[in-house]
């Protein structure tokens, strides 16, 4: 009896190492196909969006009730002071300025728009990221009783800003004004391996916004605790 069971047992061990490889076979086979579709999926993503980053810069006719910019890139800040001296909008608010930054310093720069500056332009200090921006820009508009407000970033950033800025501001009126430089060329983009890094990155970033935002205010939370640790916030001058 004991003869025949220890028999049954080497057969059943046998067999079971037989089917192991085709299970792992089948798991690896699983594991190839869902890497392909993710990759496919991401790949499909990636092309929409680059058709939403702007390839030329736009021209404003309207007004809005303010403007805001978001620091990080040539040419922002110019393009945003003269929207200003347009009339485009009643204040500026430049978001994003590095702690070292004084008003005198940034103004400096732009001479002919000094009067403007000093009357109408807001610094925000604390922002480190597109979401301090965009939590800043709520404050902000709340503040002045905005409802609309053009939005100033480079072309390859404005889908993140527009989707952090319309999550914190769903009811304001977001008007996109992207800087388009020649150093950053959106239509060959594969043929510069240093735009391709840029535009990559900056996908992923949109990802991980879109899918935080997605998670409701307990992940809103999270990035706002975590963003008042890192850098403690400075008034607005």
């Amino acid at each position: 009896m004991t003869e025949t069971r220890s028999a049954i047992d080497d057969e059943a061990a046998t067999a079971r190492a037989a089917r192991r490889p085709g299970v792992v076979r089948r798991i690896l086979r699983a594991g190839v196909v869902l890497g392909l579709a993710l990759a496919v999926v991401l790949g499909l993503g990636f092309v929409w969006f680059l058709t939403r980053v702007p390839v030329v810069e736009r021209s404003i006719q309207g007004r809005a009730d303010g403007i805001v910019v978001l620091t990080g890139g040539a040419s922002r800040i110019t393009d945003a002071i003269e929207l200003l001296a347009a009339g485009r909008g009643r204040r500026l608010l430049i978001t994003g300025v590095h702690p070292s930054a004084s008003p005198k310093e940034i103004a400096r720069h732009i001479p002919e728009y000094e009067r403007i500056f000093n009357c109408c332009v807001d610094l925000d200090y604390s922002a480190m990221n597109t979401f301090g921006n965009a939590t800043q820009a709520r404050q902000w508009a709340r503040q002045h009783k905005f409802t609309s407000l053009i939005v100033v970033t480079s072309a390859y950033h404005m889908p993140r800003a527009m989707a952090e800025l319309g999550h914190q501001l769903p009811n304001v009126a977001l008007i996109p004004f992207p800087v388009v430089t020649e150093k950053l060329r959106v239509e060959e983009w594969w043929s510069d391996p240093t735009t391709a890094r840029l535009l990559l990155s900056e996908y992923v970033k949109y990802l991980v916004a879109t899918v935080r935002m997605q998670l409701g205010p307990s992940a809103d939370a999270f990035m706002a605790a975590r963003f008042s640790v890192l850098r403690p916030h400075l008034p607005a001058v």
